[in-house]
């Protein structure tokens, strides 16, 4: 199929329908199945399963508000499927939304379709990009539940260094934890092994995307990035409610509401930031219920600074991966802008031959790393499309492998050579590693932990 344009595809394929849902359980597996429809087009039903087999499952898996939480969760998937073709119209039909709840969705769509319209190179707005309908006949005046939790905190697990730091830094609540995952990947048990738990305590689900959005995007109809994390919030939210849980942990930091684009508000992190967190905890408390709290352990520091936390856990250092190339083979490529991003972060606190063998290459003294060191670098105006940290926390890093070479006499690696070059050193700040986010959301229970981490990186500098 020829490419066509956006205007083109919402003109030919302008209705997209939420049909519905099921939701059934046999044996030890919840089953979850929706149905999306691009009239003229294709119907969509992605699957998303939950093994129940290693927990004490307390509230039904169908209850009201379970059934309130599945619904929402397909408000958020039905955007994968939407922007193959970016239909003018969606009607929800099997749900009622309130007016300010369906533009509480059209910020999310929009805010985390923010890189995939600047790819295609999408022009619109909130407004006009969407309509969204709802079925009224399914209206009610239903109070959200009053929710009796047991105090469980489940903790998401991306396998990264952020969820391992949240994860070491609650030891104290050991009897209290367990750990979220989608999809299995290695690097996800094994973190949760290295932090002393064994895979009873890993609530596990499986999501999978319809294969006709796969034949979707091989004819050449639109792709791109969609907010996954918000995906996980809703998931996450059912899985918590199932267990009796009160906490959702994230690892989320204070650089994920930096933008990727310099003077456009395009951000790949859209749904990791702290206005999306704010946003979810809201919609739930009106919607569906009170009594989950949803909050980012790590929200007060930055990449820079959970960087340094995580070198002072060695048990994760053989574990963790966060390369996106290399999750299905559990491997750092070594050759994308994260690896590169996550080899510079820990350069200044970890041992730099050590890290060579862990990424399985020197990164910094790789000249196909070039273009993408110089968009974490701020060289270039466009930041990679990853989950990566703010350039001035790259710069800061870089300048510190610089400085620590050259105090031991060593020849720069290549790339760190050119920053040395070109970077204008009266920007980078007097010290980042002091630096303390006071917008989050980190409830009392779990300050303390908080203010021991910025104790440690805060000091010896």
């Amino acid at each position: 199929m020829e490419k066509k344009s956006f205007e083109q595809l919402r003109n030919e394929y302008s209705d997209f329908y939420y049909h519905g849902w099921s939701l059934t359980r046999d044996g030890d597996r919840i089953h979850i199945e929706w149905d999306f429809e691009i009239k003229g087009l294709c119907s969509f039903k992605p699957v998303t399963e939950i093994d129940v087999s290693n927990l004490n499952v307390v509230n039904d898996f169908d209850s009201e508000t379970a059934k309130r939480i599945i619904f929402n969760l397909g408000m958020v998937e039905l955007i994968s499927y939407w922007k193959c073709a970016c239909p003018k119209n969606v009607t929800v039909e099997c749900g009622h939304l309130h007016e300010r709840d369906i533009n509480w969705w059209k910020k999310l769509y929009f805010g985390g379709l923010s890189e995939f319209f600047y790819i295609n190179g999408i022009k619109t707005d909130e407004q006009s990009f969407m309509s969204l309908t709802s079925n009224e006949e399914l209206h009610s005046h239903l109070e959200p539940e009053k929710y009796e939790c047991r105090d469980y905190n489940l903790i998401t697990v991306g396998g990264g260094k952020d969820s391992c730091v949240s994860t070491a830094l609650l030891k104290n609540f050991h009897d209290k934890n367990f750990f979220f995952t989608v999809n299995d990947q290695k690097a996800r048990t094994d973190t949760v092994l290295a932090a002393g738990y064994d895979e009873s305590r890993i609530v596990r689900s499986y999501r999978t995307i319809d294969k006709n959005l796969l034949k979707r995007n091989s004819e050449g109809f639109l792709n791109g990035h969609t907010p996954f994390s918000a995906i996980v919030a809703f998931l996450s939210l059912y899985c918590t409610y199932l267990i009796g849980g009160r906490y959702i942990i994230l690892s989320n930091e204070s650089s994920a509401n930096e933008t990727n684009v310099e003077g456009e508000n395009v951000n790949h992190q859209y749904s990791k930031s702290y206005e999306f967190e704010c946003d979810f905890s809201s919609y739930v408390r009106r919607n569906i219920f009170d009594g989950i709290e949803y909050f980012s352990l790590l929200r007060p520091f930055s990449e820079l600074q959970i960087a340094k936390m995580f070198a002072h856990f060695p048990e994760f250092h053989k574990v963790f991966r966060s390369c996106n190339r290399g999750s299905k083979q559990n491997v750092w490529c070594g050759k994308c802008a994260k690896c590169l991003f996550v080899f510079t972060i820990l350069a200044p606190f970890t041992d730099y031959d050590e890290l060579v063998k862990i990424f399985g290459n020197d990164m910094l003294n790789d000249e196909e790393m070039t273009a993408d060191f110089d968009g974490l670098a701020g060289f270039s105006p466009l930041k990679p499309f990853e989950c990566v940290g703010t350039r001035s926390e790259f710069a800061y890093a870089v300048n510190a492998v610089c400085e620590g070479f050259k105090s031991e006499g060593r020849e720069l690696p290549l790339l760190c050579k050119r920053f040395d070059e070109k970077y204008d050193k009266s920007t980078i700040g007097d010290n980042l590693l002091n630096d303390y986010n006071a917008l989050n959301n980190v409830p009392e229970e779990f300050v303390e932990e908080i203010m021991e981490m910025y104790k440690y990186v805060a000091e010896n500098n």
